[in-house]
């Protein structure tokens, strides 16, 4: 049986925990940022997990995380 590929897209934008969640950073923070409001801003500056619909495809994914 081959050996399963990380899908590298994915691995530059997750990146697999020790608890096994999988974590990323939020879009929309990089320009344009003068119509978006300092909530909103700060918001997105933390990094945020991906949800529990998604986590099987993710870690899928990255299979070598």
């Amino acid at each position: 049986m081959p050996k399963i590929k990380t899908l590298k897209s994915a691995a530059k934008r997750l990146k697999k925990k020790p608890s096994g969640r999988i974590k990323f950073k939020h879009a929309h923070a990089r320009h344009l940022l003068a119509g978006k409001s300092q909530e909103s801003k700060r918001a997105h500056r933390k990094r945020a997990y991906v949800s529990g619909a998604d986590e099987a495809r993710a870690s899928r994914m990255l299979p070598n995380g």
